[in-house]
């Protein structure tokens, strides 16, 4: 892929633009008495930070629209609005992905349920004297079936976080080591997928040279490979809790 003149032109304009709405931020913030400045004429919870999305729209819009100016695509107002509203178009799946999470998180706030289970899973495992290896265990297998119809990290994490995270807590289990486990599951079945869009995408390009494949096709060839990513990382955790290493600084892993 090689840029035209024309898109070189559109990205310098860009260039421009982002560089004017950065200087005039730093500007805007040198007069000690700025309103843009937070208390005691701080900078870090000043008004222009904690309210970054702002600037940050502000830097994208007028950078596409100098690139729309400079290149031909923007020739009338009545452009803006339509280029805007095809730019967000992929987003509309996630957007009511969120959405329903959104509804979700709401009702498991409501009605307590999270800190229900998690209350009542905690006292029967900690009756049962499950050891720590074999709850994470235990949930990374339950992670990676759901991961095969939830495929989202961030949504699988909202749906299981609330219950898992204070159940493990409440059993010695740090939270730190409890995502490190959900991160090793969530991973691992996304090549197996048919909800992943990679998964479609792969698809695609092996069709290029072998007309007959489908889905079983790539499942079976990929299959292995998830199964050994699966004992891979799992044994490497369990290496690393055996061995007593922290997960991070100042984060043991016990």
């Amino acid at each position: 892929m090689r840029l035209g003149a024309a898109e070189r032109k559109g990205l310098r304009w860009a260039g421009v633009a982002a560089g004017l709405v950065l200087l005039a931020c730093v500007v805007a913030l040198v007069p000690s008495g700025s309103p843009l400045r937070g208390k005691n004429g701080g900078i870090l919870d000043s008004p222009l930070l904690k309210d970054v999305a702002v600037v940050i729209f502000v830097l994208f819009f007028l950078a596409g629209l100098a690139y729309g100016l400079a290149v031909g695509t923007v020739r009338r107002a009545g452009d803006v609005p339509r280029l805007m509203a095809e730019g967000t178009k992929p987003l509309a799946p996630a957007l009511v992905l969120f959405f329903s999470i959104s509804q979700f998180l709401a009702y498991f706030k409501w009605t307590n349920l999270g800190p229900y289970v998690a209350v009542k899973g905690a006292g029967f495992l900690h009756g049962g004297s499950v050891p720590a290896p074999l709850l994470l265990l235990g949930m990374m297998v339950v992670v990676t079936f759901i991961n095969l119809v939830v495929t989202s990290g961030s949504a699988q994490w909202a749906l299981i976080g609330p219950v898992f995270v204070p159940m493990f807590m409440l059993l010695g289990v740090s939270p730190e080591l409890t995502q490190a486990a959900y991160r090793i599951a969530d991973s691992c079945t996304n090549a197996i997928t048919p909800m992943s869009a990679y998964f479609v995408m792969t698809l695609g390009f092996m069709r290029q040279y072998r007309k007959d494949v489908g889905i079983g096709t790539l499942t079976s060839m990929t299959l292995p490979v998830v199964a050994a990513m699966f004992a891979t990382w799992v044994a490497v955790l369990m290496a690393w809790w055996g061995l007593g290493l922290p997960l991070g600084p100042g984060v043991p892993i016990r």
